[in-house]
């Protein structure tokens, strides 16, 4: 039943705890309008909206009487009264009511008259977009601006509190109760911050604020109906609380809006169109706030801070474009960067990261020798207190190897974003719009009261429609199941993990009634068009339904215009060629596409609603919803004495063959293939293969994510040395904070762990590791970092790595790049119990693609969850992988990764009780990390930068002068001497660095 009346009230699937709230709110509110009722209506009759008001004051009045009596009535237990259950039709032969005004029906379009076009915007970089086949003048609100309102009670839809994704394609069509409220993008926690203007990905509405929906209608209405309330609305609420104190909470909600909300783009100053009324019962109505002409394009006003970072993206994309021309001219057909090894991908974005790092992090950061300096006076808490200078030497935080590269040319600054700046700039002909967009309406079509029991509101036929016609096309917005799950919430948890309880289900997101789904298919579909989620269900074989939805046929419209929005070039924004794209070669290319890959293009497919027969006027617009969405209406209405739709949860089925075969059947999650194989057949030694999407066989980061073989045996020996070496020990004793190795956050230490291992050697008492515990209270785990203090060690751990056979890692990947040479120029072991955030970050950037962070297990726990998480290039994506034995994975420049949250031991969360789990038996994770580089004269004061000092340790500097002391792999004569720390390569060698 994708009519919307009753169902707006099962928003009261909110988290539990909020559901009295909500119901008090709501009869509070209905009371208190029973008191100023009449004083809102005598005011909006002088409110200047003209016929809009002759529309709102009549729904006003009707729900203003139905309100004061639910008002009086006993309310059950987290439910409010269903408006479908006050007036019941018992037949399907009830003409339809009519609510709306003659006014109304003078601005119904003539029937074949388009009255909405869906086109390429006007806008660059914009997509699609709305435009109006009339002319509407200024103040008005034709009946068509119309639609639903749905909000989104949870709020939990993306990472880190759930799925694989920071922003799912869908969040850019919900509007939401605050600026990434869903989906926060703008904070550095625990994500990069990647500026809007070069995402991947389209995050649509996540900034946007220009709009606002709130759960309690009655209170919005206040608002919008009175015409001399200031600004800040402080006052009316003000006097609302003191009439009414149990009135108190307005919850701002978050809201899927289909029609004008969904389609039209963003414009601060030549937005024509703004919402004027709403409630969850009557949907949402639009007024013109400028005189409204044919083939103009209809703008929304997206709020400040969606206007600064739009106006940020036009001028990151007018300044490629006039790069691009320019390597054009030059005859450069390359994506790369001006120095060689630099690609255009997530190169780019660390441009931007960088100097936004800066920005974060303007002071200076203490060099290695300082810290060493530190720690000799008995300082060992690291502080970046620019008052206090704790360190005797520092280094500037503004290093950036291609400077002058990336700097912008002097004329750049000059360079104009190219926007429409007057109303004619985003006109079109109708012409042009008829050759070029789709009708979403030709006037045929209208919403009215239906007769069908429960159902609501209903789209009826105003003229006759022949069989086979198209009634409606819809672009679609696509999604998984988990997407409209609601499950059990607390903000107030001190640990992010347990923000949401996923072993607790509330319920499911009203949006799920309005999605089309096949029972096989992770896929789910709903439609964005104005009316299409109005139309209510018909069983076909009863003669009640008479349209189905199919996809666009070959040569039409809605084809060729969803043709050119699916097909744009993954990663790139829109590409304003609409008219010069060369049509015909990947037609309705969704359906070739896993349902992974169309999960993440919502907006850019669409259906069309096609007539079964002929439809005579009158007629209610009927679609078959399926055989399973009847039983199971069925059986809750007959399983229910009291049944309100509201409560009521079933997606609509689809016709036999819709869906195609690769649709069905498959994994909505993100996997990588080679973990799969790998966990089943070893991976050969010194073999380097790159790391998969499974789902599409496309690569997690083109440069950097790889699984390269160890020698069998590899992980066993070297943790067999790290043993004796006493540094497992020292782990023990460091993450259960026994006395004595208490580390605090960013504390470090220095320890001999011979005293650990019972170790006597004279080369074992010389030995010195650094221990430093990191970021311990931001991101709320016992990451410790252990790495070789004084030059015996650092030698011990080489040989003992060359020993283990990790020699053939480092050759694997060298012969795989075609690398010179490598050195290994720091190494480090990494241990924790427990993690809740972490922070996805990349050890190693911009050294040409010379560079690579090399991890491999000694400790894992069996039976828990991926230890890793990798990030996609996109930067959206992040996948959780397991640790395996005798395989590292290698993470190269821009390889963004964290520690995945786990909890094998936390003596801090009082919710677990570990009985007796002590010592030696406290499940802890140790891996070893070996930073491995082509050190030349294109890097080497990139590593440099990165390493003198940089946390997690200091490192031993091997990066004084070039050629390298040390090579650990060498092409030319084939040695690998990590097993011989200390190798010079001869002068005579026939590739000197």
């Amino acid at each position: 039943m994708a009519a919307d009346d009753g169902r707006k009230n099962g928003a009261h699937h909110f988290q539990q705890q909020q559901s009295h709230q909500i119901t008090r709110l709501v009869t509070a509110a209905a009371a208190l309008l029973c008191i100023i009722g009449f004083f809102v209506l005598v005011t909006a009759e002088s409110n200047n909206y003209g016929t809009t008001v002759t529309t709102t004051k009549g729904q006003f009045d009707a729900d203003a009487n139905k309100d004061c009596a639910a008002a009086d009535a006993p309310q059950t237990s987290h439910r409010k009264s269903s408006l479908r259950q006050e007036k019941k039709f018992h037949s399907k032969t009830v003409k339809p009511t009519n609510t709306n005004s003659d006014d109304e029906d003078e601005r119904l379009p003539h029937a074949g008259q388009c009255a909405l076009y869906l086109a390429p915007s006007s806008l660059p970089h914009a997509g699609l977009g709305l435009f109006s086949g009339t002319s509407i003048s200024e103040k008005e609100h034709p009946s068509l601006w119309t639609d639903l309102f749905v909000p989104v009670a949870d709020q939990y839809k993306a990472l880190p509190y759930r799925g694989q994704q920071r922003f799912p394609s869908w969040l850019q069509y919900i509007w939401q109760s605050s600026p990434g409220a869903l989906s926060d993008l703008t904070t550095n926690s625990p994500y990069p911050v990647v500026p809007s203007e070069i995402w991947d990905f389209d995050d649509g509405l996540n900034s946007a604020d220009g709009v606002k929906f709130y759960f309690n209608d009655l209170v919005d209405l206040l608002f919008q109906s009175l015409p001399d309330l200031p600004p800040e609305k402080g006052d009316l609420i003000d006097i609302v609380y003191g009439i009414m104190p149990g009135f108190q909470q307005v919850h701002r909600v978050s809201a899927f809006v289909p029609g004008l909300a969904s389609l039209a783009n963003g414009h601060e100053s030549l937005a024509n169109i703004d919402r004027v009324y709403f409630t969850p019962r009557r949907g949402i109505e639009w007024i013109a706030t400028k005189g409204v002409t044919e083939g103009m394009e209809l703008l929304i006003d997206y709020g400040k801070q969606w206007n600064l970072n739009n106006n940020h993206k036009l001028e990151y994309l007018a300044k490629k474009k006039k790069k691009d021309a320019k390597k054009k001219k030059e005859g450069v057909t390359t994506e790369t960067h001006d120095r060689e090894g630099y690609v255009d991908g997530i190169h780019k974005k660390w441009d931007q990261l960088d100097e936004t790092w800066i920005g974060y992090c303007p002071e200076e950061l203490p060099t290695e020798k300082a810290k060493r300096d530190r720690m000799a006076l008995g300082r060992t808490v690291d502080s970046s207190e620019s008052s206090t200078k704790p360190y005797s030497e520092y280094r500037k935080n503004d290093f950036h190897p291609w400077k002058e590269d990336v700097t912008d040319n002097g004329d750049d600054n000059d360079e104009e974003v190219d926007h429409p700046k007057t109303l004619d700039d985003i006109t079109k002909s109708l012409p042009w719009l008829d050759q070029n967009g789709i009708c979403l309406s030709y006037g045929k079509l209208r919403v009215d009261n239906s007769p069908i029991p429960y159902a609501g509101r209903g789209v009826f036929a105003t003229t006759h429609i022949r069989e086979g016609e198209v009634v409606l096309p819809s672009p679609l917005i696509a999604m998984r199941e988990e997407d409209f799950t609601i499950y059990k919430s607390d903000h107030t948890q001190e640990l992010v993990k347990k923000t949401i309880d996923k072993s607790i289900v509330i319920g499911k997101e009203l949006l799920f009634n309005y999605a089309f789904a096949h029972p096989e298919s992770p896929l789910y579909l709903v439609p964005t068009a104005p009316l299409a989620n109005f139309i209510n269900h018909g069983n076909r074989l009863r003669e009640g339904a008479n349209v189905q939805i199919r996809w666009p046929e070959v040569g039409s419209n809605t084809a060729k215009l969803f043709e050119w929005a699916y097909n744009q070039k993954h990663g790139d924004h829109f590409d304003n060629d609409f008219e010069n794209h060369p049509f015909g070669s990947h037609h309705n290319a969704w359906l070739e596409d896993h349902p992974i890959d169309v999960m993440e293009r919502s907006g850019k497919l669409a259906l069309e609603y096609v007539a079964l027969r002929d439809i005579h006027a009158g007629d209610e617009i009927l679609i078959d919803y399926g055989t399973l969405w009847e039983e199971a209406w069925v059986e809750f209405r007959d399983g229910h004495h009291h049944a309100r739709p509201g409560y009521f949860r079933h997606a609509i089925g689809v016709p036999v063959g819709f869906y195609p075969e690769n649709w069905r059947n498959v994994n909505d999650r993100y996997e990588i293939a080679e973990i799969q194989d790998l966990e089943n057949k070893s991976l050969e030694p010194g073999v380097a293969v790159p790391l998969t999407w499974a789902h599409n066989g496309k690569p997690v980061g083109s440069k950097y994510a790889y699984a390269v073989g160890l020698e069998k045996g590899s992980s066993d020996r070297f943790l067999e040395y790290s043993e004796e070496k006493g540094v497992i020990e020292l782990y023990r004793r460091l993450l259960t904070e026994q006395e004595g190795y208490h580390l605090p956050s960013d504390g470090f230490g220095v320890y001999n762990t011979e005293i650990l291992a019972n170790n006597t050697s004279k080369a074992d008492k010389l030995m010195e590791f650094f221990a430093h515990r990191y970021h311990s209270d931001e991101w709320a785990f016992n990451m410790h970092y252990v790495a070789a203090w004084d030059e015996s060690a650092r030698k011990d751990i080489w040989k003992a790595l060359g020993d283990a056979g990790f020699d053939t890692a480092i050759k694997g990947i060298g012969e795989r790049f075609g690398y010179d040479n490598m050195t290994c120029f720091h190494g480090s072991y990494m241990g924790l119990s427990h993690c809740d955030k972490s922070k996805m970050h990349s050890d190693i950037y911009a050294t040409d693609n010379k560079s690579w962070n090399i991890v491999f297990p000694l400790i894992t726990v069996e039976g828990t969850g991926p230890e890793l998480d990798i990030m996609s290039e996109n930067m959206n994506t992040v996948i959780g992988v397991h640790y395996l034995k005798d395989v590292a994975y290698a993470l190269g420049d821009f390889g963004y990764h964290q520690t995945r949250p786990t909890d094998y031991y936390n003596p801090d969360d009082s919710s677990v009780d570990y009985g007796d789990i002590a010592g030696n038996d406290i499940p802890i994770r140790v891996v070893f990390g070996a930073y491995c580089a082509q050190i030349d004269e294109t890097n080497v004061a990139m590593i440099r930068y990165i390493y003198d000092g940089e946390d997690p340790a200091p490192f031993a500097d091997q990066f004084k002068d070039v050629p390298m002391r040390e090579i650990h792999w060498d092409r030319a004569t084939g040695t690998s001497t990590l097993a011989k720390p200390g190798f010079t390569l001869p002068k005579s060698h026939p590739n000197p660095v």
